[in-house]
């Protein structure tokens, strides 16, 4: 390394939080207030949460040092900033950390996204269990608070597809003291309030959107307990019963009984303002990798030029559990705290001018709101099977923001990657939206996730009919044509999802050929900890309905579903004739137009 590149790295190492000593010392910090370990890289980017949050405490004073990804077969690993003041934070990561290490065949996966260069190996399973029990070797009986979607959707007791069983709550298995659930900004502030007033944090049991253990019932006031952990474990009807509760619920304590106790959830922390969110995202994030690497953080390139507009969704689909860790409240930021942040993203040497995305859990749902009293129930999904009368779709907002930031200089193009929801966007009833997206915001394909083409598939997933989705494609294809451009929309497709048997993927296959492309791939249903597919996938059962649903678990004829979807590559010859036999449907087994074995050629 040049004399030159050393003072650089010095340079940029003071625009980040500390990582060692010897930054600790630079910087005249005898300790620090907080230590946050994370399963990422540290990126210092308002995409990652490790970021967010760190810069969320020091922004209120508090002083935070991070450690990434240490090596979590030593204890001394984590002692690298030495004792925090008040306690340790863990974050497993941007991604649950076995989704991140398993593919839904429960293989390793070749890449890890947020590990420098790409490669695997340097974050442990069930990585939030590992660190705590790692910081309590270390320093015993000092604070760990636990936070991110890997803690938020393991709560309560949960399956965990991994295993095959029920698991126990995470704050019980990793013996952390505490839990922050959701978008933790205020809990994380209140909790360090308390902690640096001097309190135990035994004793932090006021705060909402945080979860913690009890031994006894005595000191909690007004709460609805769910099933037991032993309940739920061994009968699946009470596991349902206990689902349905916390998914519905917005405003009670929940106590769930452990064999080690009791875990006791909070109502949910009051949401952030849009003012609120735009002080987040104006916090000082150097928007790069830490220089102590080498590699470039793959995730990092996905999301550096992209903005983050919108938290919250109210899309509800049943295989994502977003519901359950954002919430179905939607919070925008402001205009101009938006364009604001593309202004400073344009001053960076390295973009070429294209803002990759505008968006957030669904892009389009920017200015969206609902009118009712209260904000949004739980009696109905706000989207399906129609969008609820109080929903107010809220394209006049989004269509401003995106003209306005068509305008920043140095900005030659703004796209919307993050996904929309097609049922919302055919809400404009002006056209405004799909005519400007058409004209300005796509660039070849619009990626759209359908999923699905059959009705009570879908009505399980939480999605729309089919007629919708082709509804909005024959308008933005229109659209296109008018605005002159070659574009069409590519769709995103599920297999396996529960509810779906053989002879509903061999009509998905058939749709696929009728429609004349070949989707770039397709995603097989992969059982995560929140979400309500999962619940069905484990139990069979609707826990809202109390219908059965089928469920395919076997392996093999997973595949076989997932070849369906991709029947035109000659790779999956075998598999789809397996599934069309097993389907009953030797008809398709021809060539021809109508065959599924030499369809349709690629458009």
């Amino acid at each position: 390394m040049t004399k030159m590149n050393e003072n650089t790295e010095k340079t940029n190492r003071a625009d980040f939080l500390p990582v060692s000593k010897e930054d600790l010392v630079e910087r005249g910090i005898d300790q620090l207030d907080f230590v946050l370990v994370t399963g990422d890289a540290y990126v210092d980017h308002p995409s990652f949460a490790h970021a967010v949050v760190s810069r969320w405490l020091q922004a209120y004073g508090y002083s935070v040092g991070i450690i990434a990804q240490p090596d979590w077969k030593d204890a001394e690993a984590f002692t690298l900033l030495g004792r925090p003041r008040l306690g340790f934070l863990i974050s497993a990561g941007n991604m649950d950390s076995m989704v991140n290490l398993y593919t839904v065949n429960k293989k390793r996966r070749a890449k890890d996204l947020y590990s420098p260069g790409g490669k695997t190996g340097r974050r442990p399973a069930r990585t939030t269990q590992v660190y705590a029990k790692k910081i309590r070797e270390a320093y015993g009986d000092i604070p760990i608070v636990t936070g991110g979607i890997e803690a938020s959707l393991r709560r309560f007791a949960h399956y965990d597809y991994w295993s095959g069983k029920v698991m126990p709550s995470i704050l019980a298995s990793s013996g952390a003291d505490l839990l922050i659930y959701g978008m933790g900004e205020k809990a994380l502030l209140e909790m360090a309030e308390g902690l640096a007033g001097g309190l135990d944090i035994r004793h932090i049991t006021y705060v909402n959107g945080t979860v913690y253990k009890a031994d006894d019932l005595e000191k909690v006031y007004e709460f609805t307990e769910i099933p037991s952990e032993n309940d739920v474990t061994g009968d699946k009807s009470k596991y349902n019963k206990a689902f349905q509760i916390q998914s519905k619920n917005r405003q009670d304590v929940l106590v769930q009984r452990h064999k080690s106790g009791y875990i006791v959830q909070n109502p949910p922390a009051e949401k952030l303002t849009g003012e609120e969110m735009d002080s987040v995202y104006a916090l000082p994030y150097t928007r790069q990798a830490h220089p102590m690497y080498r590699q470039p953080i793959p995730a990092l390139e996905e999301v550096k030029f992209s903005i983050t507009a919108t938290r919250g969704c109210v899309g509800e689909c049943a295989f994502c559990a977003l519901n359950f860790h954002q919430g179905k409240d939607v919070v925008w930021r402001s205009e101009d705290s938006i364009v604001e942040e593309a202004e400073q993203m344009a001053q960076d040497a390295g973009f070429k001018g294209y803002i990759h995305d505008v968006g957030g859990p669904t892009a389009n749902l920017y200015g969206a709101r609902c009118n009712r009293k209260g904000g949004p129930c739980n009696s109905r999904r706000c989207l399906v099977p129609k969008p609820c009368p109080h929903l107010v779709e809220g394209s006049r907002a989004y269509v401003k923001l995106l003209r306005r930031l068509r305008t920043v200089r140095g900005v030659k193009k703004v796209f919307i990657r993050s996904g929309i929801r097609h049922d919302l966007a055919l809400m404009d009833k002006s056209g405004t939206f799909i005519r400007e997206l058409a004209k300005h915001h796509v660039s070849g394909q619009l990626k759209l996730a359908p999923e699905h083409v059959c009705d009570h598939v879908l009505h399980i997933m939480g999605k729309p009919g089919i007629k919708v989705y082709e509804a909005f494609c024959d308008i933005f294809n229109k659209e296109s044509k008018k605005a002159g451009k070659k574009q069409y929309v590519l769709p995103y497709l599920m297999s396996s999802h529960p509810g779906c048997r053989m002879e509903d993927a061999v009509k998905l296959a058939e749709y696929i050929r009728d429609s004349g492309f070949a989707p770039e791939q397709a995603q097989d249903f992969y059982p995560t900890p929140g979400t309500l597919a999962t619940c069905i996938y484990y139990t069979g059962v609707d826990p809202f309905t109390g219908k059965k649903v089928y469920v395919e678990r076997d392996a093999g004829r997973k595949a076989m579903q997932r070849a369906l979807v991709g029947y035109k590559d000659k790779g999956n010859r075998e598999l789809v004739l397996k599934a069309l036999r097993a389907a009953g449907r030797a008809d398709l087994i021809k060539g021809g137009q109508k065959g599924l074995l030499h369809g349709a050629k690629r458009r």
